[in-house]
């Protein structure tokens, strides 16, 4: 099994670690690191997947270039840095060097299928963060438009799902119908085109950032991480579907046993590695490039 980046240690700058990232401040900008961690169920995971990070780096350039929507990413290289040959290696394909801005505080959750907590939710309420759905939806099932369900940004622990009448208490109602209008307007792009490959994109979360007055798109966009990836051609509502994103991981943990309250357990080999599979898998479909550092 290749080997892992599980956490950096770089002499660059303060760095703020998420469950993911590894985040260095370089001043009037960031150098945003995506690690091979792993979380699921609010939790990192003690067996990294190899090469995830730069999975998910390299689906989010893709999308940043083909959705030409303002964002945050300025390079992908990081030799201007000054880092030693063995860290460039290790960094080369899983860092951005971003735009510093601030940070809107709403995840911008998208959804085009009902599932996850959306469809948890419609079977006790028939309705999905305040927004009526018809009656008799199934698990999986697509919805008529897709529709915009706001979620606060937790430092730890899940994100909470809000109705859009509380995300205007948080960020005004210019800024709340910008964020709706232009989440929608991405995931339909993005759905639109992934369809083209042979992916259904379920649902995702977008995260947004202010420079100068405006919003751009920031940290990851449509990838495994962030999004509910499906087999176009495996697609039946009515049950739970085949992916491309960590569900994989998540299905095995929920058949362990394991109380999601205590610390999680290992990953068995087949799994890293079948996981892994998946995830270039995603990219490989999506860009029609195939994962160079196989």
């Amino acid at each position: 099994m290749r080997e892992s980046v599980t956490q950096t240690n770089l002499t660059l700058g303060p760095v703020r670690r998420g469950k993911v990232r590894d985040i260095y401040d370089l001043g009037d900008r960031l150098l945003m690191i995506s690690s091979d961690r792993i979380s699921a169920f609010d939790w990192v995971l003690p067996t990294p997947i190899p090469d995830k990070g730069r999975v998910l780096t390299q689906i989010s350039a893709f999308w940043f270039d083909l959705l030409q929507t303002p964002n945050h990413l300025l390079s992908l290289e990081v030799g201007s840095l000054g880092l030693s040959d063995a860290d460039a290696a290790s960094l080369a394909g899983r860092s951005m060097i971003v735009r510093k801005c601030d940070v809107v505080p709403i995840e911008c959750v998208v959804r085009g299928y009902l599932e996850g907590s959306g469809w948890k939710e419609y079977q006790q309420t028939q309705s999905v963060c305040g927004i009526a759905l018809p009656a008799g939806l199934q698990q999986g099932s697509p919805l008529a438009e897709p529709i915009f369900t706001p979620a606060t940004k937790e430092e730890s622990g899940h994100d909470i799902n809000i109705s859009y009448e509380q995300m205007v208490e948080i960020v005004g109602s210019e800024t709340a119908a910008e964020l709706r209008r232009r989440s929608i307007d991405i995931y339909c792009q993005g759905a639109d085109y992934a369809h083209t490959r042979g992916i259904l994109i379920a649902d995702t979360k977008f995260e947004w950032g202010r420079v100068d007055g405006q919003l751009i798109l920031i940290d990851e966009v449509l990838t495994p991480d962030s999004s509910r990836f499906w087999p176009a051609d495996q697609y039946a509502p009515g049950r739970s579907q085949p992916s491309f994103d960590k569900q994989f991981v998540r299905d095995y943990l929920s058949s362990t046993g394991w109380d999601k309250n205590s610390d999680p357990p290992s990953l068995p080999e087949e799994i890293v590695s079948k996981t892994r599979e998946m995830y270039i898998a995603a990219y490989e479909r999506l860009t029609g490039n195939v994962f160079q550092w196989k």
